[in-house]
């Protein structure tokens, strides 16, 4: 099953200032609803773990995180695959771009995703309910982060 979400959010923060939080792997990790491990690998490269609920089906997925297409401050795209047994597998990623504006800067992404395994038989419109929840959980988190409260 295969999904697609985009958005925007304003910070009160300059674009330098985002962009290395963007690339902060201790501020993602505390960023990511249900987050409980993310270790840089190698260059641009993160291992994760997260334990995530989607109806009545909760998992821990297991995988990888990688950055691409850098272009500080501008933007990158992140993408990642996780494994999380029975639940099933998800993959996808994210081209985020960062504009200034109103004296602070503009995020912008668009997200395209896939699911697999029990959490696919669940329906679209419950996965796509949980995943645009769990995307405005990070970015209100990423928000506060950003602005350092």
């Amino acid at each position: 099953m295969a999904m697609t979400m985009n958005g925007e959010v304003q910070l009160a923060a300059p674009r330098e200032a985002v962009w290395t939080k963007l690339n902060d792997p201790e501020v993602l990790k505390a960023c990511i609803p249900g987050c409980e491990e993310l270790e840089k690998t190698e260059d641009n490269g993160f291992r994760a773990v997260a334990k995530m609920k989607v109806g009545p089906v909760s998992a821990r997925f297991k995988g990888r995180v990688t950055l691409s297409d850098l272009d500080p401050p501008n933007g990158y795209k992140i993408s990642g695959e996780g494994e999380g047994g029975v639940a099933g597998f998800a993959k996808g990623g994210a081209t985020v771009a960062l504009a200034e504006k109103d004296g602070g800067t503009l995020l912008t992404y668009d997200v395209e995703a896939q699911i697999g395994g029990k959490l696919a038989q669940l329906g679209q419109r419950l996965i796509n309910g949980s995943a645009k929840k769990l995307a405005d959980e990070f970015f209100a988190n990423f928000a506060k982060a950003v602005q350092g409260s």
